[in-house]
């Protein structure tokens, strides 16, 4: 979690500055008053909820586990990116569990009584007691463990597991499955904030205002391109027209259409036009393709770094939560 938060800053500019690796404190150059510390997930959470800290990025997973809908934690973004996983149960592959699938089909079978529940291992109980509530699922208990989960079911101290899951490597060299309806949530990095901080101090409102700004127009520009072609035309409206009669890429407003000038014997006429899009990486070469066949030439392409909107919809979002 740690390396995908310090690449992302990177990325947006706000690289965080080490003196020395050891230390558990920094800053952003970028950001005058901004003081970084490096905690462990589940402290970050419970120092947002004292006021010890102001702003924190963690997994949405921990928010969820450690916060249980407190008011007095906000999350500012939802979605920043990195760290995308899955909490998710999982039983065995082989033995009694071999033909079992679904979290209906683990829930009903008839060794679990109340003297013998069903045994899950997780460093979620708070989430998983919540998740077997809403599922209606009876003779279940939850056991905390920390570390490597997956050895559990195999040396007989639990019959499941709720731990995350990315790619689910790790459970199939562990002879694990996840069960069908047995995810319990989505998550990521996310950026959350102590309410009661942002409401008091106006300097922390300054400084999320930028990070919030520079963190969506950069996650916005992900994965988007910028190409630019030359085509020969009378007037920008024709251009624009033959463009639209023979692609389908209209850009964030429509393509962006202007005058080439160029120097005759002293004389400064518009013989071609410039036309921008801005499209997804995965429609990247049909745009080039289409460009070319309505008479584009000389095409460039360069990814975008950055796509700044008028004002961040998360940060309206937020004002709205704090009454400003």
């Amino acid at each position: 979690m740690a390396d995908g938060a310090l690449a992302l800053l990177q990325n947006c500019e706000l690289g965080i500055r080490q003196v020395n690796p050891r230390q558990y404190v920094a800053h952003v150059p970028e950001l005058c008053n901004l003081e970084v510390w490096f905690q462990r997930p589940k402290d970050i959470v419970s120092k947002l909820l004292s006021g010890h800290l102001d702003l924190g990025i963690v997994g949405y997973d921990t928010v969820s586990e450690h916060a249980q809908g407190h008011e007095e934690l906000i999350l500012v973004h939802d979605a920043l990116g990195f760290g995308k996983c899955r909490l998710s149960l999982a039983i065995q592959n082989d033995g009694v569990y071999k033909n079992i699938c679904t979290l209906d089909e683990l829930a009903t079978m008839p060794q679990w009584t109340t003297e013998k529940p069903l045994r899950i291992a997780t460093g979620y109980t708070h989430l998983g007691k919540t998740f077997a509530k809403e599922k209606g699922l009876k003779h279940v208990t939850f056991s905390t463990a920390d570390g490597a989960l997956e050895a559990a079911p195999a040396m007989g101290i639990a019959d499941a597991i709720l731990d995350l899951v990315s790619s689910g490597t790790t459970l199939q060299e562990n002879n694990l499955k996840e069960l069908e309806g047995g995810l319990v949530l989505e998550s990521q990095g996310v950026l959350a904030a102590n309410k009661k901080a942002l409401i008091q101090r106006g300097d922390l409102l300054e400084i999320l205002h930028e990070m919030l700004e520079r963190l969506e127009a950069h996650l916005k520009a992900v994965g988007e391109f910028r190409v630019t072609a030359h085509m020969r035309g009378n007037s920008a409206q024709e251009v624009a027209e033959k463009i639209f009669m023979q692609a389908d890429f209209p850009g964030f407003q429509g393509p962006t259409v202007s005058p080439v000038h160029w120097e005759n014997n002293g004389e400064v006429k518009v013989g071609y036009y410039a036309i921008v899009i801005c499209v997804p990486k995965h429609q990247l070469y049909n745009s080039v393709c289409q460009l070319r066949a309505a008479g584009g030439s000389g095409v460039l392409v360069s990814p975008l770094t950055y796509i700044f909107d008028e004002e961040p919809s998360r940060w309206s979002k937020l004002l709205d939560q704090l009454n400003l």
